[in-house]
């Protein structure tokens, strides 16, 4: 059946532990199945937290990795990364891209590629006892194909065999079906949507049965719509009212922008449970302290438009899924899930609908991870544990014939929300008398390829231009269960193909 992934335990244990990632934007989580344990456990870092920062720091003696990096930002902001997750797969000219470079106060070049890449200065407790060699990555579901081929190099260039990738808000699914398998009422198939709010914003609607079946019917979701962005609001917010008093700018201060970034955040996180919270610095900048006071009323005026933003999303996704506001279940998950006024635009949204919030938000993503990891990898025995996981591709994939280096409208070969793995065909043909076309391969919603994202090109050389001057081609795409894509081009009259695997650009 096309787009079904059954997810077989192999027939040999894989060497080690296999682990789930949730590799996310502000923090990162992973878990691994402890067969013996018969369950899922966190692994937690030095600190003995459950969650670490995606952070990284150098400096003249060592190269600091979560907590350790992020606490010591005020005082090293150029060469301390973080939030760096908005770049994989992007170019270095991305509008987006520069926009971002505004914000950070780490530098960031053009590489090889058009790669963005970041400048730095750089001058034994076991915690799961075995060694870890294969890994299930999570990924945004709206990732693009570039991606998620950048995602899986890094994991590759860690060491790790990346045994899968697997969307976000489809991991919470499965930590959520484990979760409720003993759940007497459950006597049907539920339809789930899960709501996930982190350093970015992914929502799913699936369709989850107790036999083991998880088919997503549509993704949405936005990478610049999460934690980091209610963060930055807060700090342009003090940024006018520290210009306002003392007719200063602190913009090209790196190490104020660093304090006083570190002090929002924590300004954010208070006010999930007060109502106001204090922002206070010494010598911010020139030797000038700086106080005010945030209500929680304000910052989510602040921020109302991203709040916003995301239940338009929500709606969105509903409608691609062809399923009404009448879903089973809302499962929530993501640190920035934890704002009172996310929760009640979702249950108002959903009509007073009570939201399911009895998975950790922060672990649910590596939890679920983890179980695919273990039955992937051979280590879990559990057939109660089986999964078939019918995940779609969130974005169209289609092509553009370039004539006299001149692209048209983007013709879409494979509409969004396909179930994955898939392989589409079309027919296309050549121009007049023409013996060779180039290819162009686009991911977006838009007809004008120059709103859609490039993932690359080829070109087919040798054509046979039949009776009418033209030539007949079909081009293939093939979308693996790693959302991965392969296109190839075949002149139907010749048998002649060419290939591409779309990777980073």
């Amino acid at each position: 059946m096309e787009g079904e992934t059954k997810v077989k335990k192999m027939s040999k244990k894989v060497k080690g532990a296999a682990i789930g990632i949730d590799l996310g934007t502000t923090y990162s989580c992973a878990a691994v199945w402890f067969d013996k344990k018969n369950r899922v456990e966190v692994i937690f870092n030095e600190q003995g937290n459950n969650i670490t920062p995606s952070c990284v720091a150098f400096n003249d003696a060592e190269l600091l990795v979560g907590e350790g990096a992020k606490n010591q930002i005020a005082r090293n902001p150029t060469n301390t990364v973080f939030d760096v997750k908005r770049l994989i797969g992007c170019r270095f000219r991305d509008p987006q891209v520069q926009k971002d470079m505004e914000s950070w106060p780490f530098k960031i070049v053009e590489g090889p590629a058009e790669k963005p890449t970041v400048v730095v200065e750089l001058k034994g407790e076991e915690k799961i006892g075995q060694e870890v060699t294969d890994a299930v990555i999570t990924v945004p579901a709206y990732f693009n194909n570039n991606q998620r081929e950048a995602t899986k190099e890094a994991g590759t260039l860690a060491g790790l065999n990346v045994m899968r990738l697997i969307n976000e808000p489809t991991a919470a699914a499965i930590a959520y079906r484990l979760d409720h398998m003993a759940d007497q009422i459950w006597h049907s198939d539920k339809n789930v949507l899960v709501f996930d709010l982190g350093g970015g914003f992914d929502v799913s609607l699936l369709k989850i049965s107790k036999t083991g079946v998880i088919d997503v019917k549509a993704v949405g979701g936005e990478t610049h719509l999460g934690g980091e962005d209610f963060d930055m609001t807060l700090v342009d917010y003090c940024i006018k009212e520290f210009e306002k008093k003392h007719k200063e700018d602190i913009r090209k201060n790196p190490r104020a922008m660093g304090r006083l970034k570190v002090a929002c955040e924590k300004a954010k996180r208070d006010l999930s449970s007060a109502t106001f919270a204090p922002i206070e610095i010494d010598c911010l900048h020139e030797g000038i302290d700086f106080f005010t006071k945030i209500s929680r009323a304000k910052f989510e005026e602040l921020n109302s438009s991203y709040f916003e933003k995301c239940i338009k999303l929500v709606e969105k996704c509903l409608f691609d899924g062809e399923i009404k506001k009448h879903v089973d279940e809302v499962v929530v998950v993501g640190g920035s899930t934890r704002i009172p006024k996310v929760q009640r635009l979702v249950e108002e949204f959903f009509d007073g609908k009570t939201l399911c919030k009895n998975m950790n938000g922060e672990e649910a993503v590596a939890y679920g991870a983890a179980i695919l990891a273990a039955r992937l990898s051979g280590n879990d025995d559990s057939s109660e544990r089986d999964i078939v996981l019918l995940d779609v591709t969130p974005l169209s994939l289609g092509i553009a014939v370039e004539i006299n280096g001149v692209s048209g409208n983007m013709s879409v070969v494979v509409p969004r929300n396909t179930s994955i793995p898939t392989i589409k065909k079309e027919k296309y043909y050549s121009q007049i008398n023409k013996t060779s076309v180039s290819i162009s391969v686009y991911q977006g919603e838009s007809k004008k390829v120059k709103d859609n994202i490039l993932l690359g090109r080829f070109n087919l050389y040798g054509l046979t231009p039949g009776f009418n001057g033209e030539s007949d081609l079909e081009v293939c795409f093939n979308i693996d269960a790693n959302g991965i894509l392969q296109v190839s081009a075949e002149e139907i009259s010749t048998g002649q193909t060419k290939s591409i695997t779309i990777a980073k650009n």
